[in-house]
């Protein structure tokens, strides 16, 4: 899905939910660019642990409402380690809020991110199709990676944190990450030649 910053109308909503909390001019346009520079990281961090676009959408608005109200952006030492950590916080729980009663199984979650545009060569038709198809199966690839090693690879590779950064987000030691890093690479390597043997076949 296209998921976009957060608009004026939706911060105007942040601030009329309940918040006691009154920022001056200047925090308040500090705030505004700090939701449309990282709403997209927000997202991304709240899908990996989702896997559903449109309850990543609401995890973004309750991280930024959250951060709205208790100002602990502005002491943030690292903006991107700390808004990952909130937002991975917020998901779980949204996750357990909506996690079906015992006994229950429900179908998995087959909605994907969108994919990431091909280069802009003007490839004709058919190769964009084929393009995007690789680009859908390898996101449904890492959807399907179990949650302990999908989370960590998505915030390596996409969102460029650290061993350490994410070490401090999931709450593991930074070589646990290095493992977990190594072993959803190789799952996705071994994947990815099946699907090109597949294909050849």
């Amino acid at each position: 899905m296209d998921f976009e910053a957060c608009t004026p109308a939706q911060l105007v909503r942040l601030r009329d939910r309940g918040s006691t909390r009154v920022l001056t001019r200047g925090e308040e346009a500090e705030f505004t660019a700090l939701v449309e520079r990282q709403s997209r990281f927000v997202f991304r961090v709240a899908y990996a642990v989702l896997l559903n676009s449109h309850d990543a959408e609401d995890a973004v608005q309750e991280t930024f409402l959250k951060l709205y109200h208790n100002g602990g952006w502005r002491h943030a030492k690292n903006e991107r380690a700390f808004l990952a950590r909130t937002a991975w916080r917020v998901a779980i729980d949204a996750r357990r809020r909506a996690s079906p009663p015992s006994g229950f199984t429900a179908a998995p979650q087959t909605h994907l991110a969108s994919a990431p545009e091909p280069p802009s060569l003007r490839p004709g038709p058919e190769d964009l199709l084929l393009a995007a198809n690789r680009y859908a199966r390898v996101h449904a690839m890492i959807d399907a990676l179990p949650e302990d090693l999908r989370l960590p690879l998505v915030l390596s590779s996409f969102d460029e944190l650290s061993s350490r950064e994410i070490g401090g987000i999931l709450g593991i030691p930074e070589g646990t990450v290095r493992t977990r890093l190594r072993r959803s690479r190789q799952v996705l390597r071994r994947k990815l030649a099946a699907m090109e043997e597949n294909r050849y076949a």
